[in-house]
């Protein structure tokens, strides 16, 4: 794809699409619940077809009917033995989030997924469902999928994770549906809580203080609605645009801005920009708001610490965003983004480097001194579907013309980025 510099500013509203990591959790506590529960603005990218695939493989009936999605769970012991391997794709959800729930069951089951997933850690589930007696190994023996689980009876466990991961808490926190008595996982700094809300709102008994997380065993979860919330990650791309490019005012409708997700929002407003909230209200167990988001002269802010889980899979967009800022922006505590779909934070520093931003990692982190202009240059996103999205956005401040090699990595979580990108510069 060809991103040539704007001329005109952004205009006009924008629904973006369903949140993926609620989109993945709805269908797996769909799934577990006794009954029919209905989806509203599901996100067909797919990672969330991934999760999809591998529970009608566990005997899920789930159905599209008039753009909802209808899954008719069997109750938190009614997932069938797989006949074949489970395929999470290119999902780190799927992959974590389904073994804690495979490791409690009655039968075994192999889970593998693309190059990507294969390479990605996974002994950071291992070790605490391994505490909860579990039985799942690595079939290569290197931390890594495949995964083989035998389904076991488990035993509640208090976790302290030594790294903020709603991926980690989630998975430990399903396999805790399956164990003898409660389960419990604290974390250093609160990671995303979709999952203790929709467990809750599903009707499990959920308890959270500061950052430890509780789910008490074998709840009898009941089949309800869902309206899925635009996801902000997704929304993350245009607040950048909107912001860098001159004249800009744009509305986001029905954007997820749960506290635990809203890290972006609040990094912007440390550098000035001008984003107001509107209609906000809570959709089923999540709150939401209409964003308008005008062009802001901006400046560098400082990154780190707690705000780092709530808007981890924004940073790359965000450095984007800081270099066009005037003065430094300093990012720390991310090393998580070099286990992702690949290793963000190199990426992003060799990348912008080549499109001439004064930018410097760190061990953890970037250092990006703002305000100089950016050129075109081609673009490899290595198949990591952030990375694409993120340099599509620099490329409409960036003189010259900007390719976005190997972009088709979009369709995992956005599949209509450019023709919502489009709309918006029309």
């Amino acid at each position: 794809m060809l991103i040539k510099k704007l001329k005109t500013p952004l205009h006009g509203e924008l629904s973006v699409p369903g949140d993926k990591s609620i989109s993945h959790r709805a269908v797996m506590f769909s799934s577990l619940a006794q009954g029919t529960t209905e989806i509203s603005n599901f996100l067909n990218g797919a990672d969330c077809l991934s999760t999809i695939s591998c529970f009608r493989k566990m005997g899920i009936e789930i159905e599209e009917r008039l753009d909802k999605l209808y899954i008719h769970g069997k109750g938190l012991h009614g997932l069938s033995a797989p006949k074949e391997v489970l395929d999470c794709g290119n999902s780190g959800t799927t992959t974590r989030l389904i073994s804690g729930i495979l490791a409690g069951q009655s039968f075994s089951s192999e889970l593998t997924g693309d190059a990507s997933i294969q390479s990605r850690p996974m002994k950071r589930i291992m070790d605490p469902l391994e505490s909860m007696g579990a039985n799942i190994c690595s079939i290569k023996a290197n931390n890594c999928a495949p995964l083989f689980i035998q389904g076991t009876h488990l035993r509640g466990i208090h976790y302290a994770s030594p790294i903020a991961s709603a991926q980690v808490k989630s998975c430990v926190l399903l396999a805790g549906l399956y164990a003898d008595m409660k389960t419990s996982v604290t974390e250093p700094y609160l990671s995303r809580n979709h999952t203790e809300l929709m467990l809750s709102y599903f009707g499990a008994d959920v308890t959270t203080s500061g950052t430890t997380a509780s789910v008490e065993p074998d709840p009898a979860l009941t089949a309800t609605k869902i309206q899925v919330p635009g996801d902000i990650s997704s929304a993350a791309y245009f607040i950048a645009a909107a912001l860098m490019v001159p004249g800009s005012e744009i509305l986001l409708k029905n954007v997820g801005i749960n506290p635990t997700r809203d890290g972006i929002l609040r990094v912007c407003k440390n550098m000035g920009a001008d984003i107001t909230q509107q209609n906000v209200r809570t959709d089923g167990c999540e709150p939401v708001a209409d964003l308008l988001i005008r062009y802001s002269s901006l400046h560098g802010t400082v990154i780190e610490g707690a705000m780092i889980p709530t808007l981890i899979d924004e940073i790359p967009v965000i450095a984007v965003l800081a270099a066009t800022c005037q003065g430094t922006t300093i990012i720390r505590n991310a090393e998580e983004l070099k286990v992702k779909e690949s290793n963000r934070l190199d990426i992003m520093v060799s990348e912008l480097t080549r499109m001439g931003v004064d930018i410097e990692g760190t061990e953890d982190g970037m250092i990006i001194r703002g305000g100089k202009p950016l050129h075109g240059t081609a673009v490899d996103s290595r198949l990591d579907h952030r990375i694409a999205m993120s340099f599509a956005i620099a490329g409409l401040v960036a003189d010259g013309e900007t390719e976005i090699l190997r972009d088709s990595c979009i369709d995992i979580s956005y599949p209509i980025f450019y023709k919502d990108l489009l709309k918006l510069s029309v």
